[in-house]
């Protein structure tokens, strides 16, 4: 079995496309540059961020190639499954494995509201078919099937299902989890206004939104935090939060990536059927990104960078 810390900040990196539709690598690889540079601890393809819905399979593992060749082995790179039915799952599972990727995130299955049994069995059909380290992805709010404490005790006898994107948006589920299975799962949270809280709570690692315009500034309040230094933390979180809000709205994706083009390391183009932000709506994001711009803060020395350059 493929192993790696489930540790860290691990990008939901968004998908670039170019003026006529097309995967922008170039663009991509300026925002992992940027990525790498500030610290963070591996990437996640094909997420809700990265616009998994829209895009075709040879789309999703022309990234996770072209991704796993970029980084070369420095951090790991994670492919997120969304599939409508386990045998696609699987199927992406596999290949996964095949281009390399060093690990998964796993949703339940799309657009089926399935019960406790059958998410069970999807999860554990999934995981007894690939020798790749698996997160499950646990968001009731957005995909309507919540994985329970109980049904987390049925999954504790797999073990590469190692990890969980904790985004229940309840954040003393982080302390239910460390009191019923201690430290058997790896508890990375998942909502970036609850980020601080989930980490003095002692989640392990951080599944981050924002990152992709602000990475260096995610990584400091990670690293601070691990290194209880909960002063300077909590400062740049204080000023991170209403860029942070941006990342639980249903158009976090056009969201993001007009603060990745503020910060000069992204795209706005989106796929459709979303469309670029308009107006009104344009202009209170715009505002929100601007205004953190102009009060930036200056970040604490070695609160970011890569590992071996820097101890805090």
């Amino acid at each position: 079995m493929i192993t790696f810390d489930w540790k860290g900040v691990l990008p939901a990196v968004t998908t670039k496309f170019t003026n006529n539709d097309e995967l922008d690598f170039e663009a991509f690889d300026i925002n992992l540059n940027a990525q790498l540079e500030a610290g963070v601890d591996g990437f996640i393809l094909g997420g809700s961020l990265g616009e998994a819905s829209v895009l075709s399979d040879d789309e999703k593992f022309a990234l996770l190639a072209h991704t796993v060749e970029f980084v070369k082995g420095k951090v790991p790179v994670i492919l997120n499954i969304a599939e409508q039915t386990t045998k696609a799952a699987v199927n992406c599972a596999q290949k996964a494995f095949d281009k390399g990727a060093d690990g998964l995130m796993l949703l339940p299955p799309m657009r089926y509201n399935s019960e406790a049994r059958e998410t069970i069995t999807y999860f554990t059909t999934i995981a007894t078919s690939t020798e790749l380290p698996i997160m499950i992805y646990n968001n009731p709010v957005d995909y309507k099937v919540e994985v329970t404490l109980d049904m987390f005790e049925q999954l504790a006898s797999y073990d590469n299902i190692q990890a969980v994107k904790e985004s229940t948006r309840d954040v003393s589920n982080v302390t239910r989890m460390f009191n019923r299975f201690g430290e058997r799962f790896k508890i990375l949270t998942g909502v970036d206004p609850l980020a601080m809280e989930s980490l003095v709570m002692g989640a392990h690692g951080w599944v981050a939104g924002l990152v992709d315009a602000f990475p260096k500034e995610t990584v400091a309040i990670y690293r601070l935090v691990k290194a209880k230094r909960y002063d300077e933390a909590l400062a740049i979180y204080r000023w991170f939060l209403p860029v942070l809000e941006l990342d639980i709205h249903p158009k976090l994706v056009q969201y993001i990536k007009l603060a990745e083009v503020a910060t000069g390391i992204g795209t706005e183009n989106v796929r459709a059927p979303r469309l670029p932000l308009i107006g009104a709506e344009r202009e209170k994001v715009q505002k929100i990104i601007n205004d953190a711009l102009a009060t930036r803060p200056e970040l604490p020395v070695g609160s970011w960078g890569k590992l071996s350059e820097v101890a805090l």
